[in-house]
């Protein structure tokens, strides 16, 4: 195959994150082995024109939908993607009576812009880093624009889950640093199991406060419930409503989603469930660091402003800077929210998620700012390159970083898909059984 993932004497090989081409041509190569199983179609097209591809696997009424690269900053799901449509390919009880579904990227832009080859460190990822603001990305517009406004990827994407009434979506996700982690729109008994299962065997750890889900209902160590209408939020200041993204649509027909988070780099302390000492002291000393770090990108990008503003070009209006602007709009209200609310959580694994996030929020913003200060040339970028090598190396040494091999990524994202599918079934037929 032409992608990262190849055979090698019977097992799954992973040589490198696949690009969207990759993702494309193996899919094809896939299709045309098994014509009569497997189909690739264009389900839509993206805000540039670039077509989204829908990879199918039997033709049974009950389906799985997987979604990859929903956050173009996210490449681990490609690989597994393309692992999990080999295997439901070759093996015909994992097929059974459920057809197996594949967009194989949700945001073929934001692909185009984020590069991620082979990093070996942070510093390596964020040289290349790009992650849209939240109003154009495809899971997440429909928790901040109103339908009329929704980007033709998230109505590619619905389309695609009212055609299929998936008993299940799965979104694969992975995080730059930390561990793994799940979140469910509706629970999945039994599922806590396999996965952490999964998780100590390829030795990756298990994110048990994971800050994305704070104040969330627990199904087990590191199963997070989406809370239901009318549950206030842990971080009132943000604009994003999980309950409103793309991951509800499956409740129209009955189904659920599964977003199963894994770690690029896995961080040993955020498994810590022993209560931190001062919980609401150790919020308000993150909050400050937020804000500092902010404005010292802020500075940056006013100090630049008007150099980029007479060079023309498109940076000032480009994706790069607009999503780093998105990034640092956040920081403001997220700090008064650390400083004010009491902690969604106590433990020491929450403190080092809030840490976690509070450091990559401003890192994000000047690595997307660097990227424009190189393009055009300006004075600045020095300063800039410099804090985004310092807080990089900071971040890494801070949660004692170590790069989980590829195919150990690919491998728990699809063992844990794939325990999700057989668990959620059974769900779903108890659900629809007879009094």
């Amino acid at each position: 195959m032409a992608s990262g993932v190849n055979r090698t004497g019977g097992q799954l090989a992973v040589q490198h994150y696949p690009n969207v081409p990759e993702l494309v041509l193996s899919a094809r190569q896939l299709a045309a082995h098994r014509p009569e199983l497997t189909s690739l179609r264009e389900v839509g097209a993206s805000r540039a024109g670039r077509p989204l591809y829908l990879l199918s696997v039997g033709h049974r009424p009950r389906a799985v939908l997987v979604v990859a690269g929903a956050h173009a900053n996210e490449p681990t799901g490609g690989a597994t993607l393309l692992h999990l449509a080999e295997r439901a390919l070759r093996d015909p009880h994992l097929r059974g009576d459920t057809s197996w579904h594949f967009l194989l990227c949700a945001d073929p832009d934001g692909a185009s812009l984020h590069r991620t080859p082979a990093p070996r460190t942070l510093l390596d990822y964020h040289r290349h880093f790009y992650r849209p603001a939240g109003p154009e990305q495809p899971e997440w517009s429909p928790s901040v624009l109103s339908p009329d406004r929704l980007p033709p990827e998230t109505r590619a994407l619905t389309a695609v889950i009212d055609e299929l009434r998936p008993y299940l979506q799965v979104s694969l996700h992975c995080t730059d640093l930390g561990g793994s982690w799940i979140q469910l729109t509706k629970d999945i008994p039994g599922l806590a199991e396999p996965f952490a299962k999964s998780a100590a065997e390829l030795h990756i750890p298990v994110e048990t406060g994971a800050s994305d889900a704070a104040g969330w209902p627990v199904s087990g160590p590191g199963v997070h419930v989406l809370p239901g209408p009318g549950t206030d939020a842990a971080y009132p200041s943000l604009p994003e409503d999980a309950r409103r993204t793309t991951w509800h649509r499956t409740h129209r027909y009955g189904g659920r989603t599964a977003i199963i988070e894994v770690p690029m780099w896995a961080g040993d302390l955020v498994d810590e469930a022993e209560t931190h000492p001062a919980p609401a002291r150790a919020m308000r000393a993150l909050a400050g660091r937020l804000r500092r770090d902010a404005r010292l990108v802020e500075d940056i990008l006013a100090d630049a402003l008007p150099r980029l503003s007479q060079g023309g070009g498109g940076g000032l209006d480009g994706p790069l800077l607009r999503a780093a602007r998105w990034a640092l709009a956040l920081v403001p209200g997220l700090a008064d929210d650390w400083r004010r609310l009491p902690p969604a959580a106590t433990s020491r694994a929450y403190i080092g998620s809030v840490d976690a996030f509070g450091r990559r929020l401003p890192l994000r913003a000047a690595a997307m700012l660097l990227r424009v200060l190189d393009e055009a040339g300006d004075r600045a970028a020095p300063r800039l390159e410099l804090l985004v090598t310092q807080w990089s190396e900071a971040f890494a040494d801070r949660f004692r970083a170590r790069w989980v091999p590829l195919e150990h990524q690919v491998e728990h994202q699809a063992r844990t898909t794939v325990a999700a599918a057989w668990h959620a079934r059974v769900q779903a037929d108890g659900d629809r059984a007879p009094d």
